[in-house]
């Protein structure tokens, strides 16, 4: 965290102790999310709901994917100046590999594969019993959440989605965690062996603490990408799409685009 606040502000040109404005300085706003990003991120991996997680609740891991997975990657990318954006697309080969890996399909294929991959229960138990392999499940729920956003917040704003394929694309992303979220609340069986041996915290039984966690996928888990189609939409009905009003060319340069 502290490499990636110096990182940031270094990108920024952030100068506190200069009164000569940064050729390259973040908005109040983007600082603001930044430092939001970095404390959700330290609440996710530093406070009791790390420990709790780990060691007791299904459904607080729920809590801590969530957060890792869709909370951090929307304040990071909202925090990044157009700059930084451009920096990844300035490079043919960078650009290209940049372009396929947040295509919107592969973006959403990306994301959902690795959600589902590190619930399976040999995998999902490994990583309760091996730290390195629980802080890589972390790192690939981060990187792949920004890679999902990215479509819908990319820092190079002309290189966004419309505002009509923003909302097509995050209502698609709302059904492969629902239909997660659908089977464990309705799964009436235990299926990692670490919360079945773990102590009973707050005597909160080991099934009714898997359902919990599946409810908790499935509503508050869509709620970011929820948000965020309000938010669209809201923009959308108020300004228009500026691609949708972009004045039509003249006949003859009409003629010529033909």
């Amino acid at each position: 965290m502290v490499a990636l606040s110096a990182a940031y502000l270094y990108g920024c040109s952030y100068r506190p102790a200069s009164r000569k404005p940064a050729t390259h300085a973040c908005s109040r706003f983007q600082l603001g999310m930044f430092w939001t990003s970095q404390a959700v991120l330290g609440l996710a991996l530093m406070s009791p709901l790390d420990y709790v997680s780990d060691n007791y609740l299904f459904s607080a891991h729920m809590i801590q994917h969530l957060v890792l997975a869709a909370v951090w990657p929307a304040l990071l990318l909202l925090s990044l100046p157009e700059q930084s954006g451009s920096w990844l697309y300035s490079r043919p080969v960078r650009s290209r590999l940049v372009r396929w890996i947040t295509y919107p399909a592969a973006a959403l294929i990306i994301f959902n594969t690795d959600l589902s991959i590190w619930h399976i229960p040999s995998w999902y138990d490994l990583t309760l019993t091996n730290d390195n392999v629980h802080i890589l499940e972390h790192l690939t729920f981060m990187a792949a959440g920004i890679l999902v956003w990215w479509p819908v917040l990319n820092p190079v704003r002309r290189l966004r989605l419309s505002y009509g394929m923003q909302e097509l694309y995050l209502f698609a992303n709302l059904f492969p965690m629902m239909a997660l979220g659908v089977f464990y609340t309705f799964w009436q069986h235990a299926l990692y062996a670490p919360y079945i041996a773990a102590p009973r915290l707050w005597g909160i039984g080991v099934v009714p603490d898997q359902q919990i966690g599946g409810l908790i996928m499935w509503i508050p888990g869509d709620l970011p990408f929820a948000i965020a189609m309000l938010v669209i939409g809201m923009n959308w009905l108020e300004k228009g799409d500026p691609r949708e009003l972009a004045p039509s060319p003249p006949p003859v340069q009409q003629e010529l685009l033909s």
